[in-house]
């Protein structure tokens, strides 16, 4: 990896008043490591630590038994460089395959596969909106209602959460 061109490309982008940053091999290093094993930013300091290679490709020198830097930083870093800089960061990359391999004459990436904690909407989720978005309604007409439904669609939401669970399954198919 040529390093000293990433070194070229961000360095106008840090200022050399302040608290020092972390080196830009290292946040670069850890960028392409999160994408190459699908990691998340937390995710990616366990496995940093336990794996010296990871280390050593980010540029320490020694074995480090805890992650240099808060996990935060690297929303912070994305943020200074830009889409513009991970652009750069993935177009090296390809360039780094694409020279190594030369087999193929186009690489397929998919960044669409980065795990998060997308919720996906079930009966109750989607009867409790409705229930709401009814009241909403009404209460805006000036409708008085004999019962509004609203404890009971709180607690079918409840049920639903933890249905996994043994206690909770049979309730939460319910």
């Amino acid at each position: 990896m040529d390093w000293d061109y990433f070194g070229k490309e961000f360095s106008p982008l840090y200022s050399t008043t302040g608290n020092p940053s972390h080196p830009i091999r290292f946040m670069v290093g850890c960028l392409l490591l999160k994408h190459l094993y699908n990691l998340g930013d937390e995710t990616l300091a366990s496995a940093w630590i336990m794996n010296p290679y990871m280390q050593y490709f980010c540029g320490r020198v020694f074995f480090e038994h805890k992650f240099p830097c808060d996990p935060s930083n690297f929303v912070h870093f994305r943020k200074r460089i830009g889409e513009n800089g991970i652009e750069k960061i993935f177009s090296y990359s390809v360039n780094m395959h694409d020279a190594k391999t030369n087999t193929s004459n186009f690489v397929l990436s998919d960044t669409t596969v980065q795990e998060n904690n997308t919720t996906f909407p079930t009966d109750a989720k989607l009867c409790k909106k409705v229930i709401d978005y009814c009241n909403k309604i009404a209460e805006n007409e000036g409708i008085k209602q004999r019962q509004r439904y609203t404890k009971v669609s709180k607690q079918l939401v409840r049920n639903t959460y933890n249905g996994k669970h043994p206690k909770r399954a049979k309730t939460a198919r319910k």
